[in-house]
């Protein structure tokens, strides 16, 4: 593909501002009404191929990237959706296994503006489209164009009113869940997975990993109620054993051909071998139960890429991404570093949303990071700022131990100059949200230009 020419860019950028114009998608518009409109104006794009969808805290994107890639191996042609995107709108569509093109997306917003616009009109609940409820219905229209064989589809927030959620999934993967988004979805397990539990339709199959007593009751009344088949990590599947190595891992799984080892995870973590034994249950639930072939299952795992998840940037000093945002992911975070690289010392470049656990994230980090480097997000109106950030970083690391850059570029620089200074132990995890993952990754990771072609 060609780089965008410059009248083509301008437009796409137009697109994209307009797009996200609308409402938030950190804001709940509840209902499927608006979306469900548009799908039927559309003729109902998602019922065009069978459909995975995962809800959950923590690990759905991770999760979601290692289907698709097994899917892959099946030979079948895959759509994903996900969000939120690092670095570029596009991303949160892939057709096997890559970005739809700027091209395209604007094609495809050509092709349903006119739709939109009618709903938009009819206000449905109050409200026009929201933000997230258009690119859904993109995604859909492109997934149902493509074709593709299959349409592994990630939550936004919750799960049911969430705009995939128009879809009627065959699999449905509940991934762990924990306390983020309380204002929207809930202060309490129960209530929150009673959000999750909405993707589970009438005669899908749910894969569920293991969870807290109060959120397993709750999916389980869930599976019952729709006569659901239920696949639990713990019982039909799950992760026997792990070996930490360079560049990843050695996992052992149970599936449901009986265990299965040898398996080279090119991720860290025992919250990364977990995902990709739920991973592989999901697809065999979509086979029906049936088992993946070994060769598939270690050809899928072995090709997972997964940007900003535990992510190294960058050597001497060496410089790790991760898209943790509220105290469960930033745990499994902090062990994994702790596992995988064991730096002395660990500096810290953080930022983070207002809307998110901000003190109770800061006090997992400030067991691992010696000095952190707290900044701001320019991709996003809900950052704190870095003063504010700063300021409750003090309270919680102790001010000896915080740094307030106005940058992201600024606070990566002091960073390195930090690790650099403290010999060839150190290194720098960069963590606290998405947007600052992106943030940090358009500044850090080369992308090929097109017009380079593969070379």
């Amino acid at each position: 593909m060609s780089q965008l020419s410059p009248t083509a860019a301008s437009a796409h950028a137009r697109i994209v501002t307009a797009l996200q114009a609308r409402w938030p998608e950190n804001r709940i518009a509840r209902g499927l009404g608006r979306i469900e409109a548009l799908c039927d104006l559309l003729g109902a794009p998602q019922r065009a191929c069978p459909v995975i969808q995962i809800a959950g805290t923590n690990g759905k994107g991770s999760t979601a990237l290692m289907i698709d890639s097994l899917l892959r191996s099946l030979g079948l042609r895959v759509g994903r959706y996900s969000s939120p995107h690092l670095e570029d709108l596009t991303e949160r569509i892939a057709i096997d296994g890559r970005p739809i093109a700027a091209e395209r997306f604007d094609e495809l917003w050509a092709d349903i503006q006119p739709y939109v616009a009618m709903v938009d009109e009819r206000a449905i609940d109050g409200v026009a489209m929201t933000f997230y409820e258009v690119m859904t219905a993109l995604a859909f229209v492109a997934f149902a164009e493509a074709p593709v064989d299959v349409a592994v589809v990630e939550v936004g927030m919750g799960g049911r009113w969430d705009a995939t959620n128009v879809a009627t999934a065959q699999v449905a993967v509940i991934c762990p869940i924990d306390y983020d988004h309380t204002h929207l979805l809930g202060s309490t397990l129960t209530q929150i997975a009673g959000e999750k539990a909405g993707i589970i339709k009438e005669g899908a199959t749910a894969v569920l990993s293991g969870q807290a007593p109060e959120a397993a009751t709750v999916l389980l009344a869930r599976c019952a109620e729709v006569g659901a088949r239920v696949v639990r990590e713990g019982m039909e599947f799950g992760l026997i054993d792990r070996s930490p190595g360079v560049g990843g891992q050695m996992i052992r799984l149970e599936t449901a051909d009986g265990p299965l080892g040898d398996l080279v995870l090119p991720l860290f973590g025992e919250h990364m071998a977990r995902n990709a034994a739920l991973a592989v249950a999901a697809v065999e639930a979509f086979l029906g139960g049936r088992a993946l072939a070994a060769d598939v299952v270690a050809e899928g795992l072995e090709a997972v890429v997964a940007p900003a998840r535990t992510e190294v940037v960058r050597r001497s000093p060496t410089v790790v991404i991760d898209t943790c945002h509220n105290p469960h992911g930033a745990r499994a975070t902090v062990d994994t570093m702790t596992e995988a690289f064991d730096f002395t010392p660990l500096i810290g470049v953080v930022a983070m949303m207002g809307d998110k656990d901000v003190r109770g994230v800061l006090e997992i980090f400030a067991e691992a990071m010696t000095t952190v480097v707290v900044t701001g997000m320019t991709s996003t109106g809900r950052a704190l700022t870095p003063s504010a950030l700063g300021e409750i970083a003090g309270e919680v690391f102790g001010p000896d131990r915080v740094r307030v850059a106005a940058t992201m570029t600024e606070a990566i620089e002091a960073a390195v100059q930090l690790a650099d200074e403290a010999g060839p132990g150190a290194g720098v995890l960069i963590a606290g949200s998405v947007y600052a993952a992106g943030e940090a990754r358009s500044l850090l990771v080369r992308h090929p230009d097109p017009a380079e072609g593969d070379a």
